[in-house]
């Protein structure tokens, strides 16, 4: 919240941090059948046969899993054509939603397989060049699935208004960041909040991913505002309840205490209006939050999204594979 009451009261309020968009739902289904044997088939006599020895177990061929595709190396070329651009983002969110689903909830959450990296930094960079190419955008919605296509809209509306508040940095200038909670430790931290303040989680947490890509950013804004959700000094002497502006299960209660005074669960966008003072920023929030409320997923997909910066010189990435 560092930006809160005490940030500047207009949709001039620049951002630091650019935030990319997340996406969508893309299913696959698969079948099965038997073919009947034909007539003359029917009529032949069956083999006599014997039962298998171990030696036969051993020369039997195992039947081989299939293959996955293998993930987009970090700095792969995105494809130019629209239709190019609707496959990869196509092929990229299905692959990605697996393989959440494969590591989401486990006892090793802590420790994001690196398919899972590899495939989020690749769906947010396709995403980041949709929000910069408006044109290349509508074409490329034309070519996706339906639901593919709402939440692609929804993302790169989200990133374009964010992308609209963010002060590029100097060339020089750098952020600190480090290593973010596990995913299933923070959406502890999200509920409980929710449970003491009635805000919806995927609200705090879309708040958090905004604000410092989930606590990885540990620079004060320019503005001043410390924290994993970006408090400034006298909002959190109203509302941090005497805890750590530092420690990410005090902020997020904090959080949670403020957008609860401010209007919230009644007035979301009243609520988010209060946290900072810009419509963009509360649509932005609004649309990332209602992903993660449609699937849980869109939550840890999102948490592996890198931190990028926009500086003098172009943009910069802070985390992620190979950082």
């Amino acid at each position: 919240m560092g930006r809160m009451s005490e940030q500047a009261a207009d949709n001039r309020t620049p951002r630091r941090v650019i935030v990319s968009v997340f996406a969508a739902v893309a299913l696959a289904t698969a079948g099965c059948g038997v073919t009947a044997p034909s007539d003359a088939a029917s009529r032949t006599p069956a083999p006599t046969t014997r039962a298998a020895t171990p030696e036969d177990r051993q020369t039997t061929p195992a039947t081989p899993a299939p293959a996955e595709d293998p993930p987009p190396a970090p700095g792969v070329a995105l494809p130019k054509a629209p239709a190019d651009l609707a496959d990869a983002l196509t092929r990229t969110t299905r692959d990605l939603r697996a393989a959440v689903g494969e590591w989401a909830g486990t006892d090793d959450e802590s420790r994001p397989p690196e398919r899972v990296v590899l495939l989020a930094l690749h769906q947010q960079r396709i995403y980041r060049h949709l929000a910069r190419n408006p044109g290349t955008a509508t074409r490329t919605y034309a070519r996706l699935s339906r639901p593919l296509a709402k939440e692609a809209k929804d993302n790169v509306t989200a990133a374009r208004d964010l992308l609209s508040l963010v002060r590029p940095l100097k060339g020089g200038s750098t952020l600190r960041v480090r290593a973010a909670e596990p995913a299933g430790a923070l959406i502890r931290h999200f509920k409980r909040a929710e449970r003491r303040f009635g805000v919806s989680w995927q609200v705090l947490a879309a708040v958090m991913f905004v604000e410092t890509k989930f606590g990885r950013v540990r620079s004060p804004s320019h503005t001043g505002a410390k924290g994993p959700m970006q408090f400034m000094p006298g909002t959190w002497a109203a509302y941090g309840m005497g805890g750590d502006v530092n420690d990410t299960g005090d902020a997020i209660l904090a959080a949670a205490n403020y957008l609860h005074a401010s209007g919230a669960p009644r007035d979301y966008e009243k609520a988010l209006y209060a946290y900072n003072h810009s419509r963009r920023y509360v649509n932005a929030v609004l649309l990332h939050a209602g992903q993660i409320k449609r699937d849980v997923r869109n939550y840890y997909a999102y948490y592996n999204w890198s931190v990028f910066v926009v500086t003098t010189e172009g943009d910069r990435r802070l985390t992620g594979p190979g950082r």
